[in-house]
This record gives C-alpha cells, sequence and structure tokens, in this order.
C-alpha cells in the first residue's frame, strides 16, 4: 500500500497524529498490536477518569478514545488491527518499506512512531491445543462481546476486564438462543482462585449473576484445550486439589493480560535511550529522515509523559512532515476560519454561499 504517511500505534497519541495530519492534508494508516484502537488508555483505563485533558473536566479512557475516533472520523484513516511492524527499510527512492506481523506492505513517505512504551501485545494462553482452534472461537481482550450471543462461553482471567466480559456475556447470552431455540447459552468464568479484581459495583453485579446462576464461576486452570477439525468443544482445566475436569464450552475469551514490547523497534536504527526515541522536540523527528515519534515512546529534554503532552507532539510533527514532503513550510491555519481545513473536516465554511 502505498501511503503518505504510516502511523505506528492507534493510541490517543496515534489517533490524533492522524487528524493532525488530515489537517496538513496529509493522508495516513494506522497500525497497532491490539484489535481495537486506544492502545494503552482503552486497555488499561477505560472504565477509569482522566481528568487533564484540556476542555474535558472528566472522561473515562473509553470516551477519550471515542471523541478521537469522532474527529478523524473525516479523514477516512484506514485502520490494521492485530497486526505489529515487524520490518522498516528504507528504500532507493526514500520511502520507507515497512511489513506487519499480518503480511501487510506499506511503501510511506513518513513514519510516525505512536508506540507508547512499546506494542501492547495480549498474553497469549500457551496449554496443548489452543493453537488449533479457529479465529473466531478464541479472542484476546475483546472489547466488543456481540459475537458472544448465543454461545456457551468461558471468559478465563480474574481481572476487572474479565469481570466486565462475563457480566457483558451474561447479560447478552442469558435466555435462550435467538436461532435454533435449543435452551440457554451458558457463561462461565474461570481464574486461579475465588477472588477477581473490580470496582465494587461491578463485583456486587457478579455476585448478583453467580447467584441467579447466569454466571458460573470455576476456580482452577486451563490445561488443555479439546477440539475436532479446528472446532472447540471443551477445555481441560485443573483445580486446587490437582484434579482434572472437563467442561465443554464453543468460545474462549482470554485475559490474562497485556504487556508492553518495544520489539523490533530497536532494531530499526533509530536513535534511542533508555529504550526511547530520542526526537528534536521542536520538529519530533527521530535520527532518521521522515520518520518522526511522539508520545511516552520518545525523549527529550523536559518530556513529560502525559496524554496532552503527545497532542502538542503530534502538532509539531504534522508541521515538520508537511514541510519534509511539501517541500516548503505550510502556512498556520485555524480551523475557525480556513476554508481549507473546513474542507478536510468536512463541515460547511461560514462565507459559503
Amino acid at each position: 500500500m502505498e501511503t503518505d504517511a504510516l502511523i505506528i500505534g492507534a493510541g490517543p497519541a496515534g489517533l490524533f497524529q492522524a487528524f493532525q495530519l488530515g489537517l496538513q492534508g496529509i493522508a495516513s494508516h494506522l497500525v497497532d498490536a491490539l484489535p481495537h484502537v486506544g492502545g494503552q488508555c482503552a486497555q488499561l483505563y477505560g472504565h477509569k477518569p482522566i481528568y487533564d485533558i484540556p476542555g474535558i473536566p472528566v472522561c473515562t479512557g473509553a470516551e477519550l478514545v471515542q471523541l478521537l475516533e469522532r474527529q478523524i472520523a473525516p479523514m477516512q484513516v484506514p485502520r490494521h488491527l492485530s497486526q505489529q511492524v515487524e520490518s522498516l527499510q528504507q528504500r532507493d527512492d526514500g520511502r520507507w518499506l515497512a511489513q506487519t506481523t499480518a503480511g501487510t506492505l506499506f511503501a510511506a513517505r513518513s513514519v510516525f512512531m505512536a508506540a507508547g512504551v512499546g506494542a501492547f501485545v495480549p498474553k497469549a494462553l500457551k496449554v496443548p491445543g489452543v493453537d488449533g482452534l479457529l479465529p473466531e472461537q478464541l479472542h484476546y481482550h475483546p472489547l466488543q462481546l456481540d459475537m458472544a450471543s448465543g454461545h456457551t462461553v468461558l471468559v478465563y482471567g480474574g481481572d476487572e476486564e474479565a469481570v466486565n466480559a462475563a457480566i457483558a456475556c451474561a447479560s447478552s447470552c442469558d435466555g435462550p438462543q435467538s436461532s435454533g431455540g435449543s435452551g440457554a447459552a451458558k457463561t462461565y468464568l474461570m481464574h486461579r482462585r475465588d477472588a477477581f479484581q473490580a470496582e465494587p459495583q461491578q463485583l456486587a453485579r457478579l455476585r448478583q449473576l453467580r447467584d441467579s446462576g447466569a454466571i458460573e464461576v470455576v476456580i482452577g486452570q486451563i490445561t488443555e484445550v479439546r477440539h475436532a477439525a479446528g472446532r472447540l468443544g471443551a477445555v481441560q482445566w485443573m483445580d486446587g486439589e490437582g484434579r482434572e475436569h472437563l467442561l465443554s464450552i464453543d468460545m474462549l475469551l482470554v485475559f490474562l493480560g497485556i504487556s508492553p514490547r518495544l520489539g523490533p523497534i530497536s532494531d530499526w536504527g533509530l536513535s534511542i535511550e533508555r529504550k526511547q526515541l530520542v526526537v528534536d522536540p521542536a520538529t519530533q523527528a527521530t535520527s532518521a529522515a521522515g520518520i518522526y515519534a511522539v508520545g511516552d515512546i520518545v525523549t527529550y529534554p523536559g518530556k513529560k509523559k502525559l496524554i496532552l503532552c503527545a497532542f502538542h507532539e503530534a502538532t509539531m510533527a504534522a508541521f515538520a512532515a508537511a514541510e519534509y514532503l511539501q517541500g516548503e513550510k505550510p502556512l498556520l491555519q485555524y480551523t475557525t476560519t480556513s476554508a481549507k481545513l473546513h474542507g478536510f473536516l468536512g463541515v460547511a465554511h461560514p462565507g459559503a454561499q
């Protein structure tokens, strides 16, 4: 894919980077290792309040991501999720050739690193049989749970995300299946001990659903996945006494946490200090021409790891990239008055007839 800009990382910094590039008339693509946009903000602070976003007294991480998505909607930025850029090389014509773990290939005139502290990769379930499952039967940290309706679901994990997922599945799956009428779907929640990390109201809701039978809590650990021709049939699990049991299910949702990895970025020849990319704060340019970096992944004198600082850095990087790509400094225009910017945003200019 040919593109003016490739943004690696779809957290708040990456999303706002796409917006600022769009205001400069620069088309971009977003790549992220997670199966959804929002990065660390959605994954770790999805339901927690944030108080230091200008003009927004309070919002959750998920709400901030939704607002940023609304903001870039006019730019129609393609997303390439559940994949990580594994190689980055400069071609003779100056473009950067990037290939992802999914085999997607980009030829980008500029690259923007917005990968936070690295790519957030879900921790994989490593037991016999798991590699043979079909993709629609095994999901890591899904945000949308509509696909669970009508299935016998096992939510595996004990943190807030797992609890919320089990509650959501029980709410959507409890009752007769909409097609086939073969009885009620079932939601299981499995954790190694009968203690869950979640907000008090969520724990109270979990107790209600346990008492009603909508959620069955299983205390143990998965030791094997059973399937036939890729079709999930059951998991084998071990209780605290070391006894093995079988649990029949047809969908597995895994919440074992996520971990940031700098990954292949360290092999791309960019100047790095303490696992952070060194940039010029005036342009956010890295040591390689045409590559910029913003957010928690960068370092420079006075750097602060705050979302609002990343927004400023994305603005500086967009102006610098516009000059790099277009060969001249872009004019400073204001979204309140610029007909050109109104065109990018898809809004009517006040002076238009």
